[in-house]
C-alpha cells in the first residue's frame, strides 16, 4: 500500500503576471501556467504515478491546473471534490491590488507584516492561521483517510492552503511556515507512513 499524496500548486495566473494580490478572486492561468500545469502532469507520468481522487478548490486557477495534470495523465475521468476549504487565503481589501501599490499605500513593512506572519490579517481578509483553520479539519476528515485507506490522491490548490498542508506534513511551526515557499506547477509526492506522517517526500522540479 503506497499512501501516496501529491500536492501542486496551481500553475502562474494572469494576477500572478502581473503582481496582483489575487485570494478568493478568479482569474484564468495565463499561456505560462497552462504549460506549467501539463509539465507537471508530464513529471508525474515519468514516476508512473497515477490517481484515485483528486482535492481541488472552488478557484478557476486550480481546477483548471488539476484538470491539465489529469489530461496529461490520460486519466480525465479521477473523482474530483473541489471545496472552498482549499481556496487561497483571502487577501481582503487587497485583493486585486498591485503589491507595489500597496507597499506605497500602507509602507513596504505594514505590507511584509500582512504577507508573511502567521496571526495578522490584511484588511478584511484572512491570516495564515485563518486559512490553516479551515483547511486542516478538510484534510484530517476527508483527504487523509483516502490516503491511509490505500487511494493514490492528487491536490492542486494554492500557495497558502497548501501551506496549511505542509504545516502538518512538514511538522512545521507558525515561525517557519510563512517562510516556505511553493513554486507554481511543481508536484511535490509523499508517501506516508500508517500512522499519517511522511516516510518520503520528493519534490518533482524537473
Amino acid at each position: 500500500m503506497d499512501r501516496i499524496l501529491v500536492l501542486v500548486r496551481h500553475g502562474q495566473s494572469d494576477w500572478n503576471l502581473k503582481n496582483l494580490f489575487t485570494g478568493f478572486k478568479n482569474p484564468e492561468l495565463t499561456q505560462l501556467g497552462i504549460e506549467e500545469a501539463r509539465a507537471a502532469g508530464r513529471r508525474l507520468e515519468t514516476k508512473k504515478l497515477g490517481f484515485d481522487r483528486a482535492f481541488t478548490s472552488n478557484l478557476t486557477r486550480a481546477q483548471n491546473t488539476l484538470k491539465l495534470i489529469l489530461g496529461e495523465l490520460g486519466t480525465p475521468g479521477v473523482p474530483t471534490i473541489a471545496d472552498a476549504a482549499l481556496n487561497e487565503r483571502d487577501y481582503g481589501d487587497l485583493s486585486g491590488m498591485n503589491k507595489d501599490d500597496a507597499r506605497q499605500k500602507w509602507g513596504e513593512e505594514q505590507v511584509l507584516v500582512w504577507r508573511r506572519s502567521y496571526e495578522i490579517a490584511p484588511p478584511g481578509g484572512e491570516s495564515l492561521r485563518d486559512t490553516v483553520a479551515r483547511v486542516l479539519p478538510f484534510y484530517c476528515q476527508t483527504i487523509l483517510p483516502c490516503v491511509l485507506r490505500g487511494e493514490r490522491v492528487i491536490v492542486a490548490a494554492h500557495g497558502n492552503s497548501l501551506r496549511a498542508l505542509a504545516m502538518v506534513l512538514d511538522q512545521l511551526t507558525p515561525q517557519t511556515i510563512p517562510k516556505l515557499e511553493l513554486a507554481t506547477g511543481v508536484p511535490i509526492i509523499y508517501r506516508l507512513k500508517l500512522d499519517s506522517t511522511v516516510e518520503t517526500k520528493e519534490i518533482l522540479t524537473s
